[in-house]
């Protein structure tokens, strides 16, 4: 391996290893009568405190919501005593992005759908080397998901990660879908079961908090200028949430006023919430790791 190769792995071995942290210390603030706003805020800022920015808004996703959830501007939203919380959170250095996740369970009732979320994710972890087809990776997943009574969900999965990039190249389902693309060494990816006493799928929900820069736009509003002038300016191509820009909007109105137009021109995508089809609970484990000839090197792997 060249100098520069060490280089990257040491940073992306860094970066993991601050996701994981920040991953732990949000779920250690999800309690009953907690503030989604308060823990999304004071998770965000513990990154900023070490020198790190969020890889993408902390996901507090709850229930029936798989993914996708982050508090909104001023959001009023507690934790409830038998809520089930997927924790999805990474640091970001030098383009370099972290990502991972857990599900804290408020309630105590759904221990078994956890467990089959991680060890889903750790079966499938064993499969994982130079050539491996991601159609046996998601296998995997579904063999140990519904030997434990549940259903993987079927159109979420987990992707490959690149600089400044958190969803590149290849998907990595949580079913075997026929997917014959073999994984390559030197890859970053992340697995990430979704397990669920539902249908197994999901659709968009119309509450959307997360977005991404799509390109410049003829935009008419002078807010909305601004804001896209900041979206560009510090956060690229990784995703943003529409609070971080509440103080360049000036006023609610103007943020979701100015989140609606930009939409509407094609400047920024939304990452609407996903919600499980079914009406059914969601568990989830993630990790994010690097392919190697005979194995892998994990970067995330966070356990309760």
């Amino acid at each position: 391996m060249d100098e520069e190769n060490v280089d990257d792995l040491k940073l992306n071995e860094e970066v993991g290893r601050v996701s994981v942290d920040a991953i732990l210390h949000a779920a250690k603030l999800v309690k009953p009568g907690a503030s989604l706003l308060d823990v999304a805020v004071a998770s965000e800022k513990y990154l900023a405190d070490i020198g790190y920015s969020p890889a993408f808004p902390i996901n507090l996703s709850i229930n029936q919501r798989a993914a996708h959830y982050t508090p909104t501007f001023e959001d009023m939203t507690l934790f409830g005593e038998n809520d089930v919380v997927k924790v999805d959170f990474g640091a970001e250095k030098n383009g370099i992005l972290g990502d991972g996740a857990l599900t804290v369970d408020l309630s105590g009732n759904h221990s078994e759908m956890i467990d089959a979320a991680e060890n889903a994710l750790e079966a499938a972890i064993s499969k994982v080397k130079v050539g491996v087809e991601v159609r046996e990776i998601g296998r995997e997943i579904e063999r140990v998901v519904s030997s434990a009574g549940f259903s993987p969900i079927r159109n979420l999965g987990g992707h490959g990660i690149g600089v400044n990039e958190l969803h590149e190249g290849v998907f990595i389902p949580n079913y075997d879908n026929g997917d014959t693309t073999r994984l390559e060494e030197g890859q970053t990816v992340a697995i990430e079961p979704f397990v669920t006493d539902g249908k197994g799928m999901v659709r968009d929900e119309a509450v959307c908090e997360i977005y991404t820069f799509v390109g410049h736009a003829g935009v008419r509003s002078p807010v909305a200028r601004n804001v896209l002038a900041e979206i560009e300016k510090s956060y690229g191509q990784n995703p943003f949430a529409a609070r971080w820009l509440a103080r360049i909007a000036g006023s609610k109105f103007g943020l979701y006023a100015s989140m609606s137009e930009l939409v509407r021109v094609g400047a920024i995508e939304p990452n609407p919430v996903l919600i499980e089809s079914g009406n059914g609970i969601v568990t989830q484990a993630e990790a994010e790791l690097v392919v190697e000839k005979d194995g892998c090197r994990i970067l995330t792997m966070v356990k309760r």
